[in-house]
């Protein structure tokens, strides 16, 4: 699926909340979280829909797979804060379960954005800044061969006899990556 928005992709969707959930979090936290810490934390949770939001715009898979980074590395810092502060003998048990929310919110926003880098990771295209008419052409163009030559080969493979030795040497069906 192909997205306009930032504001409409899943993974912005989540960090967003991340950022309201920690902000609510922090307005119900004892004073004894010291200002340093709220600051921290708030900025790491806003860090991540940032990031994405401006890799999203830049134009470039290489530019958008370093601020994908980037979010994911700001949601490693928002659960490692939480982590540290829910060991924290003076935070009420309410605080604590919400931390444990918290947590699942950030490390949902990693799993995603590790997911969506993967995927970039392999992409053959470079970015909408590289695209032009020319450079789509050879796109589609490719892509079209690819999808022409496995149906050939599929096709070939259905009409050649049962002991043919193409057949014998097809390459052992690939495991699903996790």
């Amino acid at each position: 699926m192909t997205y306009a928005r930032f504001e409409d992709l899943p993974v912005w969707q989540t960090a967003a909340e991340l950022y309201g959930r920690v902000d609510d979090f922090l307005a119900a936290a004892p004073p004894r979280l010291s200002r340093s810490s709220r600051d921290q934390l708030e900025r790491a949770a806003l860090s991540v829909s940032n990031n994405i939001a401006e890799g999203f715009e830049r134009g470039t898979t290489n530019e958008l797979l370093a601020f994908l980074y980037i979010a994911r590395g700001s949601a490693g810092e928002v659960r490692s804060m939480l982590t540290l502060l829910a060991r924290r003998p003076w935070l009420p048990d309410n605080l604590k379960s919400e931390i444990s929310n918290l947590r699942s919110i950030a490390e949902s926003c990693s799993r995603q954005l590790r997911a969506w880098a993967d995927s970039l990771q392999n992409s053959a295209i470079a970015g909408p800044r590289h695209l032009n008419d020319h450079t789509r052409a050879q796109f589609q163009k490719r892509q079209a061969r690819e999808s022409g030559a496995a149906a050939f080969q599929a096709t070939l493979r259905q009409h050649l006899p049962p002991d043919h030795p193409l057949l014998k040497a097809q390459p052992p069906a690939s495991k699903p990556r996790k």
